[in-house]
């Protein structure tokens, strides 16, 4: 019996060492297979694992004179690896201090930090510095490389530019919207690397392609930094003056859309976003919206034209006050001036009628008031090439009632924003034109894709509410008028909407449009301040100077050419 189990213990055995042998024989096989022949194509997996794709360096914007306004700088992160120690963190420190601008007890009490695999030495290290650390030969030490992008020029146009984050590929302004164009190459570029970063060399690498990082398209900008500056200026002096919480100003070239300054403040400087809220950093002149006030007269006038209901030589009755609705409405100057009577249309803008304005959209029907409305783009978005733009408010004439109807002609009805009342008077400095306003500078195969032109006012009647507006300078005492140009301009005033309930606060928004030489308009420009505080604030008081003081400097800076006869 005991030899049987004995007989059968050792077959067992013997099954089990042949399994054995057999289950090492087809590992060696496998290994044999594996490292002759690469049958899990290990090869290539290591490779892979080596190879990273060539960093690219995002273009530069330039503004329209190839000014630089961003910028792409590639810096380097310096670390030490502690296992790889070949001296104490005190020689280390001793060594490395010179180079890095850290005092050698700090650095060495940086580097004796045992719980750490990896030690962060230094940020923002320049290629020089980084070429000079490498000829130490510290084998302690390794690199990282990466993308940084500046703004040499600080707060200028800071709300047009935005900012990029290239380590979380965020960003705001034209940075976020022309993302694209400032990352494309021609060809994406991949390169082997060592476990310290080195560049592995091979018949593969062509040395002029990893020498020079990539770099995306440069995108010029219509913005002109001169004039960029100067609006800038202008309204952070204002705004310190008036203790206004913000202003804004747009000029642009009323003939072809083209934004020659687009200037918010406060601004906040990109090379530091993370410090500013996104209210600070919100482009508000193309975000938000607010009633315009008396500005809207204009396009209240031009849509009388429109319409055949009014013409240059028309004459209105202005009572001085009239309600409408439940509301009584009357002129800033009735309680001083009384009732004009019959006025015509310089005097309407002279005066900034309320009565006038109101009787002219009164003329139209709500559809005729609200499609020609339309035409200017109101409701809609302007189709700026920047992100965040909004369509503003224009009621459909469905919910209308006499009020509504009303407040529309003298500029409550509708929420704008400011490069939509821009664009729309820019149409009629464009001789009845509207045309898209836009920041990029386009080629002329761009334009036809990118760019929106469209009549919506007669050449004649354009040409005759400039006139009108031209007049009410000129016979008026308006601050802003100038002494070599014929300016064709309006104020405006308006109280600022309750936040989260309805009615008005007491807050105004002054504001000033106006374009010149207004013979042959080559510059719009609008200012409009949020929340002026002082005593007698209006828009003549407080926008018409800024008006004044950039227009003043825009001439010289556009080098444009005085349309007067006779200088004063």
């Amino acid at each position: 019996m005991r030899e049987k189990n004995r007989s059968s213990f050792d077959r067992r055995i013997g099954v089990l060492q042949s399994i054995f042998y057999i289950i090492c024989v087809f590992f060696l096989v496998y290994l044999f297979l594996l490292q002759i022949f690469d049958i899990r194509h290990c090869k290539q997996k290591a490779k892979s694992q080596r190879t990273s794709k060539m960093m690219v360096l995002r273009g530069e914007i330039i503004d329209r004179y190839g000014f630089k306004l961003a910028a792409d700088k590639t810096t380097f992160i310096l670390y030490a690896h502690p296992a790889y120690y070949d001296s104490t963190p005190q020689q280390i420190a001793k060594i490395l201090s010179p180079y890095v601008k850290i005092p050698v007890n700090q650095l060495a009490q940086k580097l004796a930090q045992k719980d750490k695999k990896i030690i962060t030495i230094k940020k923002d290290l320049d290629r020089k510095t980084v070429r000079e650390i490498k000829k130490l030969g510290l084998r302690e030490l390794s690199y990282e490389v990466k993308n940084k992008r500046v703004y040499p020029q600080g707060t200028l146009a800071s709300h047009i530019l935005g900012y990029y984050n290239p380590n979380a590929d965020t960003a705001a302004g034209i940075e976020y919207k022309a993302k694209d164009y400032l990352e494309y190459v021609d060809k994406t570029l991949t390169y082997e690397k060592s476990a310290n970063g080195d560049i592995i060399y091979n018949i593969s690498v062509n040395p002029a392609d990893v020498s020079k990082p990539a770099k995306g398209k440069t995108l010029m900008l219509t913005i002109d930094s001169a004039a960029q500056h100067i609006c800038e200026k202008s309204l952070l002096k204002a705004i310190q003056k008036f203790h206004a919480p913000r202003a804004a100003a747009v000029v642009l070239n009323p003939k072809n859309g083209e934004i020659i300054a687009l200037a918010v403040v406060p601004g906040y400087d990109p090379n530091q976003y993370n410090k500013y809220s996104m209210q600070e950093m919100k482009n508000w002149a193309i975000t938000d919206i607010y009633p315009p006030g008396s500005t809207f007269k204009i396009i209240t006038v031009a849509c009388g034209f429109m319409n055949k209901k009014i013409n240059k030589n028309s004459k209105i009755n202005d009572t001085g006050k009239m309600k409408i609705g439940w509301w009584d409405i009357s002129n800033y100057d009735y309680k001083s001036h009384g009732a004009p009577g019959m006025i015509d249309l310089v005097y309407l803008f002279q005066h900034s009628s309320n009565i006038a304005s109101i009787k002219i959209a009164q003329m139209m029907t709500d559809d005729e008031f609200y499609e020609s409305l339309r035409l200017f783009n109101f409701g809609e978005k302007t189709g700026i090439d920047l992100p965040g733009e909004s369509a503003g408010l224009l009621p459909s004439p469905k919910h209308w009632d006499k009020a509504t109807h009303g407040a529309m002609g003298y500029g409550y009805g509708a929420s704008t924003t400011v490069i939509q009342m821009a664009s729309a008077v820019a149409a009629i400095a464009n001789n009845g034109v509207w045309v898209t306003p836009h920041v990029i500078k386009y080629s002329k195969e761009e334009e036809e894709t990118k760019i929106i032109k469209r009549r919506i006012l007669d050449e004649q009647d354009a040409k005759d509410i400039t006139n009108l507006l031209v007049k009410s300078i000129e016979v008026g005492k308006n601050p802003a008028k100038m002494d070599d140009f014929y300016l064709a301009a309006k104020t405006g005033t308006s109280r600022k909407p309750n936040i989260n309930r309805t009615g008005y606060s007491n807050k105004l928004y002054t504001s000033m449009i106006g374009y010149f030489p207004a013979s042959d308009p080559q510059a719009l420009l609008y200012v409009v301040v949020d929340s002026p505080s002082g005593e007698g604030i209006w828009g003549s008081t407080v926008a018409a100077p800024i008006f004044k003081e950039i227009s003043s400097e825009l001439v010289r800076v556009l080098n444009l050419t005085p349309d007067k006869h006779t200088k004063k």
